[in-house]
C-alpha cells in the first residue's frame, strides 16, 4: 500500500527588523548640504589677513567680497522657495552646491579684488542662500508629519555645525599650508555633498512611493504652482505700508550688524591685532556658533512666555554691554574673561530670532512667515554694510575699538525700537495667536497695529 507523502513543514516567514524610514535619509541629506553651506559662512574672516600679506590688497577690499555674499545671501532666501516649487528641491539644492564648488575654486586662482567679490561674494553667496532656514521649511512639510519640530530645530542648527566642525580646521590649515589648499578642500566637499544630494535627495515622498514620516495616507505629489514669485514680492509691498514692518526691519539691520556681518568677516583679523593665533581665534568663534544654538532654543521657551517685545529689548542691552567690554578682555591669550564673553555674547546672538518670528506673526498673520523672510534680508543687509564698514574703519583707525564702541550705541538703539513695536490688542505673549481679532481680515489688523 503506497505510503502518503508528507509534506514538509512549512519555515514561519521571517520578520524583518524595523527599516529606517526613508524621510530620514532626505532629512540627513539635507543637513549634510547645509553643514556645507554653513561651512562657508566664516572662511572669508580667515582670509583678510593672508590676503592681505600676499596681494597686498586693503581690508576694506577683501571685505567688500564678504559684504556682497552676506547681501545676495538675503536676497537669494526669500525666493529660493518658489524656485524649489517650480523645479525642485533636488536640482535647486544639487545647483547652489556646484556653485559654492566653482565659486571655492575660482577663488583659490584669482589675481584681482574684483575676482574675490565674483567668486566668493557673487557665487558663493547665492549658492548658501538657497540652503537657508527656507530650504529646510521645505524638506520638514514635504517629509515630516510627525517629528517636525525636532527635524526643523536640527535642520536650522546645522549651519552653525558647519561652522563648529569646519572653522577650527580650516583655521589651522590655513596657519600650515596657506589659505589655497583649505578653499580647495571645500570646494571637493561641496562636490561631493553635490553628489550625495543628487543620489539621496528627492523632491516628495511620492517620487518614490513612500508615506511622509507619520502620515496615515499617502500624499500625492503637489502641482507645479506659479505666482509664488508674485506673492513673495505683493507681501512686501503691503508690509512696506506699515510702521511695525520698518521696526522690525530695523532691528534685524542692527542685529546682523552687530553679529554675523562683523563677526564672520572681521573676528579673526581683530584678534590677529591682538596677537591671538588664528586657530585660538577660530576656536573662540566656532565656541559662540555652540552657545548660539543654545540660546536659539532657550529663546523659543522664552518667546512662548513672555513678551517677544522685552525679550529683544533685553537681548540687544546684554549684547551691547558684551561689546562694549570686549577690547578690554581681548587679549593675546584665551583668558576666562575671554570665555565669559563668548559664553554671553553667543547665548543671546541667534536669540533674537524667535522674537522676531513671533511678531511677524502675531502682525501680519497668515503672511508673517514672507514678512519674517523679507526681515531677515534686512539682517543680511546689515550684515553686509558692517562687513565692510568694519574693515575699512579698522584701515582708517588702525584699530576694532571703535568698531566695538559704535556697535554697542546701535545695539541700545535696537533695544529702544523693540519697545515700541506695536501689536493687535490681545496677549502679546503668546505669539501663537492669530495678529488679526475674530472675524476681523488681517490687512485691517495690520493697519491698526501700525497706527
Amino acid at each position: 500500500m503506497p505510503q502518503p507523502t508528507r509534506t514538509p513543514p512549512t519555515a514561519a516567514p521571517r520578520r524583518s527588523g524595523p527599516r529606517l524610514h526613508r524621510s530620514w535619509v532626505i532629512a540627513a541629506a539635507a543637513g549634510a548640504a547645509i553643514v556645507t553651506a554653513g561651512s562657508f559662512t566664516t572662511v572669508p574672516g580667515l582670509l583678510v589677513n593672508p590676503l592681505h600679506e600676499s596681494f597686498a590688497w586693503d581690508r576694506g577690499q577683501i571685505a567688500l567680497a564678504a559684504s556682497v555674499n552676506m547681501v545676495l545671501f538675503g536676497l537669494t532666501a526669500p525666493f529660493a522657495a518658489a524656485l524649489m516649487d517650480k523645479v525642485g528641491i533636488r536640482r535647486v539644492v544639487a545647483g547652489a552646491l556646484l556653485f559654492l564648488t566653482a565659486g571655492a575654486l575660482l577663488t583659490s586662482v584669482m589675481t584681482r579684488p574684483w575676482q574675490l567679490v565674483a567668486y566668493w561674494g557673487v557665487l558663493i553667496g547665492l549658492g548658501s542662500g538657497c540652503l537657508t532656514m527656507t530650504f529646510a521649511a521645505s524638506i520638514t512639510n514635504s517629509w515630516f508629519v510627525e517629528r517636525r519640530g525636532l527635524v526643523t530645530g536640527a535642520l536650522s542648527s546645522s549651519s552653525h555645525l558647519g561652522q563648529l566642525l569646519f572653522l577650527p580646521l580650516l583655521a589651522w590649515a590655513v596657519d600650515h599650508y596657506g589659505w589655497e589648499p583649505p578653499v580647495v578642500t571645500l570646494a571637493f566637499v561641496a562636490l561631493a555633498v553635490a553628489a550625495l544630494t543628487l543620489l539621496l535627495l528627492r523632491d516628495h515622498p511620492a517620487d518614490v512611493g513612500v508615506k511622509p514620516y507619520g502620515a496615515a495616507e499617502f500624499t500625492p505629489k503637489p502641482e507645479v504652482t506659479s505666482g509664488a514669485a508674485r506673492r513673495t514680492l505683493a507681501v512686501l509691498f503691503r508690509a512696506a505700508r506699515t510702521g511695525p514692518f520698518w521696526l522690525l526691519a530695523g532691528v534685524f539691520v542692527i542685529c546682523g550688524a552687530s553679529t554675523n556681518g562683523i563677526m564672520w568677516s572681521n573676528w579673526a583679523p581683530a584678534a590677529h591685532d591682538h596677537g591671538m593665533r588664528t586657530t585660538a581665534a577660530a576656536s573662540m568663534l566656532s565656541l559662540i556658533g555652540v552657545f548660539s544654538a543654545l540660546g536659539a532654543v532657550f529663546s523659543g521657551w522664552l518667546t512662548d512666555r513672555f513678551d517677544p517685545r522685552r525679550l529683544l529689548t533685553g537681548y540687544f542691552a546684554v549684547r551691547a554691554l558684551t561689546l562694549l567690554a570686549l577690547p578690554m578682555v581681548f587679549t593675546s591669550e584665551v583668558t576666562p574673561f575671554m570665555i565669559v564673553f563668548v559664553v554671553v555674547y553667543g547665548l543671546v546672538d541667534v536669540a533674537t530670532v524667535p522674537p522676531v518670528i513671533a511678531l511677524s506673526s502675531r502682525v501680519y498673520g497668515d503672511d508673517g512667515p514672507i514678512v519674517f523672510g523679507w526681515v531677515n534680508t534686512a539682517h543680511q543687509l546689515g550684515a553686509g554694510a558692517s562687513a565692510f564698514l568694519g574693515a575699512t574703519a579698522r584701515d582708517l583707525f588702525g584699530t576694532y575699538d571703535v568698531v566695538w564702541t559704535a556697535l554697542s550705541a546701535v545695539c541700545l538703539v535696537a533695544a529702544l525700537m523693540a519697545l515700541v513695536v506695536r501689536v493687535p490688542p490681545g496677549r502679546p505673549g503668546l505669539p501663537g495667536l492669530s495678529g488679526a481679532e475674530p472675524g476681523e481680515p488681517a490687512d485691517r489688523a495690520v493697519e491698526r497695529s501700525a497706527r
